[in-house]
């Protein structure tokens, strides 16, 4: 009875083989892609090494920016960008950050923002206006801009280390890069290979909650995207970069774009100059919003 059974599955496997092989199906054209000819390989302990150190490389940063925002997406229908505007970034650790932007062409003041990570200040020049408030959303906006705060730009300039008290684990994925400028060909994409670095915060009983996801591209073992989460498992901030430079030995990108999914907002950060581990003094970051200014607090 159960060779009788045997090769009847065998049978019908073969009477199958014919439908799921396509042979009589249809045939649907996709994108041809290229496997990526230089591929490095690393194990997690040296993955975990490389994001710590690269981190505990930076104490500060002052840097020449151009920035500008961009809202909306499919659920809109649409995409805005913002025009660009230049101007300083600086940031000290272990959490100071301060963002100064000027108008375009009469490089007037446009914003001031500073934040000591607890609490914000934000000085606009242009409506003449100033905000304070947490660090914390507690009443979230429908303004997406209204919910980004000075923290959620600093933890995706700097890539942070894994923390003593957080779990980590790799996995092993593909994402397709469009090469086409580089190489001058047509369509030329490349299927590369990465890494997933995913941090998870202290178990609670049988469960484990997922901080981050750094994805790291195998061609140079350097994070292209930053994937971090709240609670409830939801992507509240994505980062990407690209355009890595050598600065003082420390590798680092010169193009950020964050993105806020939740808010359908975003930002495009461009650095056009940048000087590491420079003495920033604390008047650097002392924002002064100017007399007779309205001040709206922000929760």
């Amino acid at each position: 009875m159960r060779r009788n059974l045997k090769r009847a599955f065998s049978t019908l496997l073969l009477g199958m083989t014919p439908f799921l092989s396509g042979c009589l199906g249809h045939t649907r054209i996709v994108p041809k892609t290229r496997v990526a000819t230089i591929v490095m390989t690393s194990d997690l302990d040296q993955l975990v090494k490389q994001i710590d150190a690269r981190y505990s490389a930076i104490q500060t940063m002052n840097a020449n920016i151009e920035i500008s925002g961009i809202s909306g997406g499919s659920l809109q229908g649409e995409i805005k960008e913002s025009i660009a505007l230049g101007g300083y970034l600086f940031i000290r650790k272990p959490e100071d950050i301060r963002i100064y932007l000027k108008v375009p062409v009469v490089s007037s003041l446009a914003m001031d923002m500073v934040s000591d990570g607890k609490t914000f200040k934000l000085y606009d020049a242009y409506h003449h206006k100033a905000v304070v408030g947490s660090n914390q959303v507690t009443t979230p906006s429908k303004n997406g801009l209204e919910n980004l705060r000075p923290n959620v730009i600093f933890d995706a300039v700097l890539v942070h280390g894994v923390g003593d008290d957080q779990l980590v684990s790799v996995t092993l994925d593909t994402h397709i890069v469009d090469n086409s400028a580089i190489s001058h060909k047509k369509d030329d994409l490349v299927e590369e290979p990465e890494y997933q670095l995913a941090i998870l915060g202290k178990p609670q009983g049988k469960e484990v909650h997922t901080l981050r996801v750094i994805h790291i591209d195998r061609k140079n073992l350097l994070p292209y995207k930053q994937e971090t989460y709240d609670e409830s498992g939801q992507i509240v901030t994505r980062a990407s970069y690209d355009n890595y430079q050598t600065i003082d030995g420390i590798q680092y990108p010169m193009k950020i774009q964050i993105e806020r999914p939740l808010d359908h907002y975003g930002l495009n950060l461009n650095i056009t100059k940048l000087v590491l581990n420079q003495k920033l003094d604390d008047e650097q970051f002392d924002l002064k919003i100017p007399d007779g200014v309205p001040i709206q607090q922000m929760n």
